[in-house]
């Protein structure tokens, strides 16, 4: 029974794009998957804590080591790890802010990348010291962008380091089956703006019709909506 993880990053409501994006995603996902489970966690609406030292203490710690306040640090960091290796399919609506990612999808990275959960470090592999985790997984990223050409070959490539952020950021920790779809010209407008969309959401049904491979033998959730502000993030300007 696959399951998906549903997150976005939008401080918008209605007039965000990627919610609307990722939202498509997620019904035609069941549609082709009526056997399928989700996971949805809104960061966008309600943020998630930055990285304190009390965390960075906690997470170099070992785990027969800390303390029940290290063990508190640690819980929401725990909950999200969690959710990402329960999943199957992870799709995420990340707005493009000043020429990378929100700060609140940062905050949401910062706590998932984490020795121990999603990576291992061997001092005495000089070649290799960093070992992912997280394995068999695959990655939509949803992207608005203000204006275009963002891509590859696009005349505003060398100022997009949203995606190789991303790319680099998931593959650190195993995910390695990465897709981002974009929508651009939301500051144009328009017929570019309408065209984009279109052609971000064709991407999108087509992606969600696709069979996924499962992981095998992690229960399935049931799906669940995060509402609290301990479990949620935001977004940055247009998303």
């Amino acid at each position: 029974m696959p399951h998906l993880l549903h997150i976005d990053s939008s401080p918008r409501s209605d007039r965000s794009h990627t919610r609307g994006l990722t939202a498509d995603f997620v019904q035609s996902w069941q549609v082709n998957h009526p056997n399928s489970t989700v996971t949805y966690r809104d960061i966008g609406r309600s943020p998630l804590p930055h990285v304190t030292e009390e965390w960075i203490a906690a997470a170099f710690t070992p785990p027969n080591e800390r303390s029940q306040a290290m063990q508190d640090a640690l819980r929401l960091s725990n909950e999200l790890i969690d959710e990402l290796l329960l999943a199957d399919v992870i799709v995420a609506g990340i707005p493009f802010y000043n020429f990378g990612m929100p700060s609140g999808f940062k905050a949401y990275i910062d706590q998932i990348v984490r020795i121990g959960r999603t990576f291992l470090f061997n001092p005495d592999n000089e070649e290799s010291p960093y070992t992912p985790l997280v394995h068999g997984k695959r990655m939509i990223a949803v992207i608005s962008r203000g204006d275009s050409g963002y891509g590859s070959g696009g005349r505003n490539e060398k100022n997009n380091h949203l995606d190789p952020h991303l790319r680099t950021v998931f593959r650190f920790i195993g995910v390695n089956d990465l897709e981002i779809i974009a929508a651009e010209n939301d500051e144009h407008g328009g017929a570019a703006l309408v065209n984009s969309l279109e052609s971000a959401r064709r991407n999108i049904l087509r992606l969600a019709a696709e069979d996924q491979p499962q992981k095998g033998d992690l229960a399935p959730l049931t799906r669940t909506r995060r509402s609290t502000k301990s479990q949620l993030i935001p977004d940055g300007r247009q998303g």
